[in-house]
């Protein structure tokens, strides 16, 4: 005998009134950041201090032009000493020998200690050391000495130091030995970035060490050497102002403090500085955004996040002083 036992049957849920989280906060900090958007702009039209007439008639002419083209060549030729040196003097840390680690180490020491203003100084200066820059056999008049030849000279060519250490030579020279202890040690983290398999690797295939360094593990290191690398071509770009007090005429600083000096109208150009500045900054970060880019296929958005929060802190020192160490 079965006994129908009836079901109450679920009543239907009401729908659901989704009520939209409110952020007041926001609506005040937009508000907020309109108002000081809209007092600079004001600034910007109102204020006779910029005198934008003159500074744009100022900033596009030739001498200006001319220092925007030696600030680019100190720029390219900065690096590229930078770079190339760099990555010797890392491959010189990681060696085993003792002597090559210990060289290594004391450029990197000296140069990241010596601030590159006074870097600029000295280099700038070397013309008092010597009067010629000759290339022979070295320590010839006292090996000459030795055998009672005191006149004997065993010099092959030579030039005048005032010729060949320019303010131009001069201001490249601090830049980019500067240039290369920071490089060495971004150069040294991308290759210990590389797992030693990859090494043992070769090393059973039969490869030198310089094979190995060319072909598997330098290629690799560049995903951990580029973003870096480019953060350091942007301050290498700020610090090139620093050679206008070696002095390096033919840079941008430079000739726009040689307009304050002949209109008497200091803020306008050091605005006129900012803009470049800002200018040539921009395209050196959407050249870094395109060569980050490629060397990150295959890596993890939270890792390229971290790698460039790293990246900013070692451009700024890590504190406040970073520029100032420059």
């Amino acid at each position: 005998m079965s006994v129908d036992v009836e079901t109450p049957e679920r009543a239907r849920p009401e729908p659901i009134q989704a009520v939209p989280v409110r952020h007041p906060g926001r609506w005040l900090a937009v508000a907020v950041i309109g108002v000081l958007v809209a007092m600079f702009v004001h600034l910007l039209v109102t204020n006779k201090a910029f005198n934008w007439s003159m500074m744009v008639d100022e900033m596009f002419r030739p001498p200006i032009i001319a220092g925007l083209r030696g600030t680019i060549a100190l720029l390219v030729f900065s690096m590229l000493i930078g770079i190339g040196l760099g990555i010797v003097i890392a491959i010189m840390r990681l060696s085993p020998n003792p002597i090559l680690k210990g060289v290594a180490w004391v450029y990197t020491w000296f140069f990241r200690a010596v601030p590159r203003l006074v870097l600029g100084l000295v280099f700038g200066n070397l013309g008092l050391l010597w009067s010629r820059l000759e290339f022979g056999l070295p320590f010839d008049r006292q090996i000459g000495a030795l055998f009672g030849v005191h006149d004997f000279e065993a010099r092959l060519f030579g030039f005048s130091a005032r010729d060949i250490l320019t303010g131009f030579v001069a201001g490249v020279l601090a830049l980019g030995l500067s240039e290369a202890a920071y490089m060495a040690e971004i150069v040294r983290a991308g290759i210990q970035s590389v797992d030693e398999g990859q090494t043992e690797a070769a090393q059973a295939l039969g490869l030198s060490r310089g094979q190995i360094m060319r072909r598997i593990v330098l290629p690799q290191a560049m995903r951990v050497i580029i973003p870096p690398t480019g953060n350091e071509t942007i301050a290498m770009l700020k610090d090139t102002s620093l050679v206008a007090y070696v002095p390096v005429t033919g840079e941008l600083f430079f000739q726009l403090k040689a307009v304050v000096s002949r209109t008497y109208q200091a803020f306008p150009m050091y605005v006129a500085a900012t803009l470049w500045y800002l200018f040539l900054t921009s395209i050196l970060l959407v050249g870094q955004y395109y060569l980050e880019r490629h060397f990150s296929k295959g890596f993890g958005r939270s890792e390229r996040a971290r790698q460039r929060l790293r990246d900013i802190t070692a451009e700024s020192g890590g504190n406040a002083s970073g520029t100032a160490e420059r």
